[in-house]
């Protein structure tokens, strides 16, 4: 005889447990966990196996397994997180829904933005258990990331030209990320800083003596890490020129180079195409206007910036620019290149999904 495994638990809902896990598993805004529990336990409902309903949803069949148990031995409660060993929670499934609603889709009287103080306000609960929700459904009102839509008419199309080159680099050329991070700042303290002690952090004053800038370009290898950089006091067509011609002795000669930057006016000058005409074996590639994540060597920057130019103290440009060249020889002695792993249609439909969100927040 064959083996039927063991019997699952029979799930059968009531009118109102199907009206509120319909309502959890449709809004747009719910906590995507408890979307997920939701769907699985209506989907459950209708009889299919676990392994049916995993397949469908993109999940394991343990983890419908234990969902559908949780739900036939506790109900709508069985669907939130486990407790914690101590005191048992006195939070009900509805309060925990109404803190992630409010959160998401409202905002308190005379503020821009809930805060736990004010939600505890609202709902009766304690700014400890606020803060508890948030957390378990990753909710983080007091921070905002500003962002700005690319309005290139070829924005698709570059996406796909940049992301192929990291994803399929041609064979027999290298591929670098090119970008200049222009006026950077030799910085002095005021005053002298206080190193670090048990117990207490390094100490710096907050104000500052400029004492001039430079401009740092930079082309990063996709493939291995390694950085063409050169340091100059200014940054024009003329210097992005000399730049190309350092990148061209540096790069071996029987290379195709394949050039990743953005939209600056110094890359799109009738001199820089001049240049490139001459030099058959170089081809520059543009990111889309306003996606600057998109160029690989931003990433190389943030590096640097954290490493050296955050808390650096430079009383001259020619003292940070000594410090620049000694901290790039040391990232190219241990070069780290950056995996890229999302498609361009990844992008695309991340993107979408945005655009999506913003216009239904405008209605």
């Amino acid at each position: 005889m064959a083996r039927t495994g063991r019997p699952k638990a029979v799930l059968e809902l009531t009118a109102d447990e199907r009206e509120q896990l319909q309502r959890w598993a449709r809004r747009a805004t719910s906590a995507q966990a408890l979307a997920m529990r939701s769907r699985i336990v209506l989907a459950c409902a209708q009889g299919r196996s676990n392994t049916a309903v995993a397949d469908d949803l993109g999940v394991s069949p343990q983890t419908v397994g234990k969902w559908r148990a949780r739900f036939v031995q506790a109900r709508l409660d069985g669907l939130a997180d486990d407790p914690r060993p101590g005191r048992p929670s006195s939070i009900t499934a509805e309060q925990v829904e109404d803190v992630v609603v409010a959160t998401l889709e409202s905002t308190p009287a005379n503020a821009t933005h809930w805060s736990r103080a004010k939600m505890a306000e609202r709902t009766g609960l304690s700014r400890s258990s606020i803060g508890r929700i948030w957390k378990t459904f990753e909710l983080k009102p007091h921070r905002a990331e500003t962002f700005k839509l690319s309005n290139d008419p070829l924005f698709v199309e570059k996406v796909f030209d940049v992301v192929g080159l990291y994803l399929n680099p041609p064979e027999g050329a290298v591929v670098l990320s090119v970008d200049e991070k222009s006026q950077v700042q030799a910085l002095a303290r005021s005053q002298p800083t206080f190193p670090m002690m048990p117990g207490m952090p390094e100490r710096a004053t907050h104000d500052y003596v400029r004492h001039g800038t430079t401009s740092l370009f930079a082309a990063f290898n996709t493939a291995d890490g390694t950085v063409i950089s050169s340091l100059h006091r200014r940054h024009r067509t003329i210097e992005f020129k000399k730049f190309l011609t350092k990148i061209d002795a540096t790069v071996p000669a029987h290379l195709q180079v394949h050039l990743i930057a953005d939209n600056y006016g110094t890359h799109k000058t009738p001199a820089i195409k001049t240049w490139l005409a001459r030099h058959p074996r170089f081809t520059l590639h543009h990111t889309p206007t306003y996606s600057s994540w998109l160029n690989q060597v931003e990433r190389w920057f943030a590096y640097l910036t954290e490493d050296l130019l955050q808390r650096g103290d430079h009383r001259s440009v020619h003292a940070l620019e000594a410090d620049i060249r000694t901290w790039v020889k040391a990232w190219n002695d241990n070069p780290r290149p950056f995996i890229w792993t999302k498609t361009a249609e990844d992008i695309l439909e991340r993107l979408g999904r945005l655009l999506r969100r913003i216009n239904g927040a405008g209605h």
